[in-house]
């Protein structure tokens, strides 16, 4: 009884290996190949624009025993399906990183455009004075473009940031433009999350374009505009900049701007309000539909 019972357990141990050291089905590898594949191409593709990549790959229709002719060819298929789709996504991939070395050499340009355009435009910026008493002229200077009435006297927690702006908004009402623009640009670096910041860029802006400097004004309107939009004098900047633009003679690129300053700011502050009509008609914009 002994001898048969290690008989069978010798007879049993060579087929235990064996099934403990049986691979993986070819089948599930490719199952599983084909789902990280398809993931990876959700990610490369969002929103569905994968599907021109999709091959019709599927299990084998039926009950064909693995090894038959049919089934290696299915198998066969699916493999180069998953070829292909590799194919593509290398493709693709590679097709996005060119565009984005494009689209940054692009960028890199237009800024050195710019920069030189301002430049040729402006002459070098003169640097900034002390500050001194206003010489007073035999005839009197025109008024600024419009003070800002509505700003609320110093106080609060927000204290020193508002009267780095006021320090500025005195410099630009007595007209010394130059001293304005440096001391707004210093209060609006120094306090770049105050709610001030955004009075301060505006200001600066209308410095510049007071100042007669147009091209340069339009870039710091511009930035103030995108960078806060919700910024408490965000649509102030759209306009001026529709101003600077007109000034620099670029009437159509005022118009869209104009446009723009309505359709965002439906419920704009009277002060624009009531000049934008004047506004779109010295650019020669055509009537609002």
């Amino acid at each position: 009884m002994r001898r048969t019972m290690i008989a069978i357990l010798l007879a049993a141990s060579p087929a235990t290996a064996q099934a403990q050291a049986r691979p993986v089905p070819i089948e599930q590898r490719i199952e599983r190949v084909e789902r990280e594949l398809r993931a990876v191409q959700r990610r490369v593709f969002p929103e569905g624009r994968a599907q021109f990549v999709e091959p019709e790959i599927g299990a084998p229709q039926g009950s064909t025993p693995a090894g038959t002719g049919s089934a290696l060819s299915s198998l066969a298929a699916r493999v180069e399906a998953i070829e292909s789709q590799l194919r593509a996504l290398t493709g693709a991939v590679e097709e996005q990183g060119e565009r984005s070395r494009r689209l940054e050499a692009d960028i890199g340009r237009l800024r050195t455009e710019i920069d030189g355009r301002i430049d040729r435009l402006e002459g070098p910026r003169p640097a900034a004075s002390a500050p001194s008493t206003p010489v007073q002229s035999s005839s009197p200077a025109p008024a600024p473009a419009e003070p800002e009435p509505d700003a609320p006297a110093v106080g609060g927690s927000d204290g020193a940031a508002e009267e780095a702006y006021n320090a500025g908004f005195r410099l630009w009402d007595a007209r010394r433009f130059t001293e304005a623009q440096t001391a707004l640009d210093a209060a609006a670096t120094r306090y770049p999350s105050s709610r001030w910041a955004s009075w301060m860029r505006n200001l600066q802006g209308r410095a510049f374009l007071d100042d007669s400097k147009p091209a340069s004004a339009a870039r710091i309107l511009l930035a103030n505009y995108q960078n806060n939009p919700r910024g408490e004098r965000a649509a102030d900047s759209l306009f001026f900049l529709g101003q600077s633009l007109a000034r620099l003679n670029r009437r159509a690129e005022a118009c869209r701007v104009y446009a723009e300053l309505a359709d965002v700011y439906p419920n704009m502050r009277a002060f624009l309000r009531e000049r934008l009509p004047q506004a779109r008609s010295d650019a020669r914009c055509s009537s609002p539909s």
